[in-house]
This record gives structure tokens, C-alpha cells and sequence, in this order.
């Protein structure tokens, strides 16, 4: 149930963040966040959650038998995608002895 519930929510955030993307270019939140302080809040707390998730995923990720680096360039590229992606994939990942 919960692997469905990522799946869902990774979906739900996918396809509209891909959307965007098309309609306002890679960079549209960058140029955004240059004019907005808001937007610009949201990119810097982005940049922080995601480096407090890398961190996390660093330890757990050898632990289930799970390769690194996909992951952390999904995260630098495509942010939060990247993350539920890594989510999914521990969740359907096997603990390996170390664990």
C-alpha cells in the first residue's frame, strides 16, 4: 500500500512538474526565483531538504543493495522527482546482511 502510494504521489508530482518544464523551460523556476522572493525561499528550501535527504540516502542507500549515483543526479537535476523515485526504489529494494 504504501509503494502504491509513492507511485501515486511521484506520478501526481511528475506529470505536472514535466508540463512546466515544456511550457516554461528547464531553467523557468531559476528565472522565477530571480525576480520573487518568495519563489526564490522555496528554491533555497528546496536545495536544503533535498541536501538533508542526499545525506540520509548516502547510508541507506548501500545498506539495500542500492547504486548512489542515479539517484543523486535525479536529485540535482529534477529535485523532489528524484527523491520519491529513490523512495520507490528502496521500498522494493531487499536489505542486503550489512543491515
Amino acid at each position: 500500500m504504501k509503494t502504491l502510494l509513492l507511485v501515486v504521489l511521484f506520478l501526481a508530482f511528475t506529470i505536472p512538474s514535466t508540463l512546466l518544464v515544456i511550457d516554461d523551460g528547464y531553467l523557468g523556476f531559476v528565472r522565477l526565483a530571480a525576480r520573487e522572493p518568495w519563489a526564490l525561499q522555496m528554491l533555497v528550501d528546496l536545495v536544503i531538504a533535498c541536501s538533508v535527504f542526499v545525506g540520509w540516502m548516502w547510508r541507506d542507500a548501500p545498506a539495500r543493495g542500492i547504486r548512489r549515483w542515479p539517484y543523486l543526479v535525479a536529485i540535482a537535476t529534477v529535485g523532489s522527482i528524484g527523491v520519491l523515485a529513490y523512495l520507490i526504489r528502496r521500498r522494493l529494494a531487499t536489505p542486503t546482511a550489512a543491515a
